[in-house]
C-alpha cells in the first residue's frame, strides 16, 4: 500500500528547498553547448509525440533531486493502486477509472458487482452500433430523413473536453473524408446561448446529446428545455430527437424522453470524461466510431508510459516534477499552455477545468490542512493570436511564468501556400522555436524598454501531425501530469466541492430565500 505524506514531510523535498542551485537558462542555452542541450533534454511520449524540457530551469542535479522525490512519494506505486481500483477519490469514497475507458493497464476492476472494463468496453459498443445505425439512416427522423447534425447539452466536463476534441480533428476529418456529422455545444445557462447554436441549425435534421450524469444539472436541463420546445415548435418530437448520457440510476435512465441512453458512473470524474460516453457520442456521430476508437488508443499508450517507474523517462510524470518544483520552489504562481496549432484552440479551456479543478486545493486527501502551494492558474490561448495578446507581460512583466508550447510539424489539412520564401506552417514552426528562445535567452539593451531579462522557462510538445491517436496521446499525457501532481502535494485531485457552494446560493436565490448581501445582489439582476 502507497504512503501518503504531505509534500514538506519528505526527506527528498526538504532537500530539493534547502538546496541553493538554480540554472540560468542563459548560459545553459548558450552556444552549442544549448544546441546539445536541446537534442539530449526530450523523451519519446505516445504515438510519436516528444516532451523537450531544455528551456526549463533543470540540470543534471535538478533532476536527480526531482528523481528521488518521485520515488519517495511512489509515484508510480500510487498510480498502480490507482488503476488497479484503489479508493483514490477519498472526498466521495470512489474510485477513479477514467484510464479504463481506454485500456487495461493492471488487474480486473470490479465495482458494484460489475467488471467495470467490460462496462466501458460494453458501452462503447453500443455507441458504436448507435452511430452506424445513424450514418447508415437506420434510424431516421420522422420524415425519413437522416440527421445532418448532432448538439451536445452539457456543462463543465459534459462539454469543455468533447467540445475541445471535436474542434481538434474537425479539419483532420474534413482532410480525410471522415466529417460525417457536424456538433455543435450548448453549455452556458444564459439563453442567448442556446438560442445562437438552435439559429444556426436545422431542428429537423439535427440530434440532441443531453449529458448529466446524475440528470439534475440545472443548466444542463434548463438548456434542454429551450431544445425541446424549439422542436415542439417547428412541429417535431422531441423524444425522436435526443438521446441521453447519464448514469444507469438517474431519471434520465430509463425515460421515454429519449431514443437511446448511454451509461457513465461515478468512478468517472466530468474533467476525465472525454473518453467515456461523454464524449464517445458526439465524437463516433462527427467523425465515426472508428476514429473515435484511434482515439482511445492514442490514450491508452500514453497510459502505458506513465506507467513506467522511472521519472526521468516517462514524460508525464517528469512534466508533473518539473511543474512541483517551478510551483513550490521556484515560487512560480500561473502556468500558460499555449498550442502553436488552431485545431486545440479551445484545449487550453479544457486544460484550465481539469488542472484547476483537480489541483486547486488547500487540505489533502485526509481533509487536513497543507502549508505549501498547490495548482498553478492555468490559462492559454493558441500561437500565434496570443503573441499579439497577452505576450507583452510573459516576455517583460514583473512576474515569471513557466509556459507549456505544443506544435507540429505538418498541418491537418495537407493544403499550404508559400509567401515570402516560406509556407504558413514553416512560419508557424519559425514562431514558436524563437519564442521559446526569446523568453529564455531574452535581450541585452541600453534602452531598458526594449531590454528582455530572459530566464522564462518552456517546455515544448512536439509532434508530426494532430491525428486522432496524437490528440488521445495530448489528452492523457496532461491527465496523467496532473494526476502525478496531485500525487507529490497529497491531494484528492477527484472531487470539485469547490464548485458547490455558489449552486447551493444560487438555489437560494431562485428561491427567494435570501438576506444580506445576497439579497441586494438579487435585486440588483432583478432576480
Amino acid at each position: 500500500m502507497a504512503d501518503w505524506k504531505n509534500l514538506d514531510t519528505l526527506d527528498s523535498y526538504k532537500k530539493l528547498s534547502s538546496s541553493d542551485h538554480r540554472v540560468d537558462l542563459k548560459d545553459v542555452l548558450a552556444g552549442e553547448a544549448g544546441a546539445e542541450r536541446v537534442r539530449n533534454y526530450s523523451v519519446p511520449m505516445a504515438c510519436g509525440l516528444t516532451y523537450n524540457y531544455a528551456a526549463k530551469q533543470v540540470d543534471g542535479e535538478v533532476l536527480e533531486m526531482l528523481n528521488d522525490l518521485a520515488k519517495d512519494s511512489d509515484l508510480a506505486g500510487k498510480f498502480e493502486e490507482l488503476y488497479n481500483g484503489a479508493m483514490i477519490n477519498t472526498g466521495e469514497k470512489r474510485l477513479v477509472l477514467h484510464h479504463l475507458t481506454r485500456g487495461q493497464l493492471g488487474n480486473d476492476v470490479v465495482a458494484d458487482g460489475v467488471d467495470k472494463r467490460d462496462f466501458y468496453k460494453k458501452e462503447q459498443a453500443k455507441i458504436s452500433e448507435f452511430a452506424a445505425k445513424i450514418h447508415s439512416g437506420e434510424i431516421t427522423n420522422a420524415d425519413g430523413e437522416r440527421f445532418t447534425t448532432a448538439v451536445q447539452i452539457g456543462i463543465g466536463g459534459s462539454d469543455l473536453g468533447p467540445r475541445a476534441m471535436y474542434i481538434a480533428l474537425e479539419n483532420w476529418a474534413r482532410a480525410n473524408g471522415r466529417m460525417l456529422m457536424d456538433a455543435k455545444f450548448i453549455s452556458n445557462v444564459d439563453p442567448d446561448d442556446a438560442l445562437n447554436v438552435l439559429a444556426s441549425i436545422d431542428p429537423a435534421h439535427t440530434l440532441f446529446i443531453l449529458v448529466s450524469k446524475s440528470g439534475t444539472t440545472l443548466e444542463t436541463l434548463t438548456n434542454e428545455a429551450f431544445v425541446k420546445n424549439a422542436l415542439k415548435d417547428a412541429g417535431l418530437d422531441p423524444s425522436k430527437h435526443m438521446v441521453a448520457v447519464t448514469s444507469e440510476t438517474s431519471p434520465l435512465a430509463k425515460s421515454s424522453d429519449y431514443l437511446a441512453a448511454f451509461f457513465m458512473d461515478d468512478y468517472i470524474g466530468g474533467r476525465y470524461s472525454s473518453t467515456s460516453a461523454v464524449g464517445g457520442v458526439v465524437l463516433s456521430l462527427a467523425f465515426g466510431p472508428e476514429v473515435f476508437e484511434r482515439f482511445l488508443n492514442g490514450a491508452a499508450e500514453a497510459d502505458k508510459l506513465a506507467a513506467h517507474e522511472a521519472p526521468l523517462s516517462n514524460a508525464a510524470m517528469l512534466d508533473a516534477l518539473i511543474g512541483v518544483y517551478e510551483r513550490n520552489i521556484l515560487g512560480y504562481e500561473t502556468t500558460a499552455v499555449l498550442p502553436y496549432s488552431q485545431a486545440l484552440s479551445r484545449f487550453p479551456a479544457h486544460l484550465q477545468q481539469a488542472d484547476m479543478e483537480s489541483n486547486g486545493k488547500s487540505v489533502n486527501r485526509f481533509g487536513e490542512p497543507v502549508d505549501y502551494k498547490t495548482g498553478p492558474v492555468l490559462f492559454g490561448e493558441p500561437g500565434t493570436n496570443g503573441q499579439h495578446s497577452f505576450y507583452q507581460l510573459l516576455h517583460q512583466g514583473k512576474d515569471i511564468v513557466p509556459l507549456q508550447f505544443v506544435g507540429f510539424r505538418k498541418n491537418q489539412s495537407g493544403v499550404d501556400m508559400d509567401i515570402q520564401g516560406s509556407t504558413s506552417q514553416q512560419k508557424l514552426g519559425a514562431n514558436v522555436a524563437a519564442q521559446i528562445v526569446a523568453f529564455a535567452c531574452g535581450k541585452d539593451d541600453n534602452d531598458l524598454n526594449k531590454q528582455f531579462d530572459g530566464g522564462r522557462p518552456s517546455s515544448i510538445i512536439v509532434g508530426e501531425e494532430l491525428t486522432p491517436e496524437s490528440l488521445g496521446a495530448l489528452l492523457a499525457h496532461f491527465e496523467n501530469k496532473i494526476m502525478f501532481q496531485g500525487f507529490l502535494w497529497n491531494l484528492n485531485s477527484f472531487d470539485q466541492e469547490g464548485v458547490q457552494l455558489g449552486k447551493v446560493l444560487a438555489k437560494r436565490v431562485l428561491s427567494h430565500e435570501t438576506d444580506g448581501a445576497l439579497s441586494v445582489y438579487a435585486e440588483l439582476l432583478d432576480i
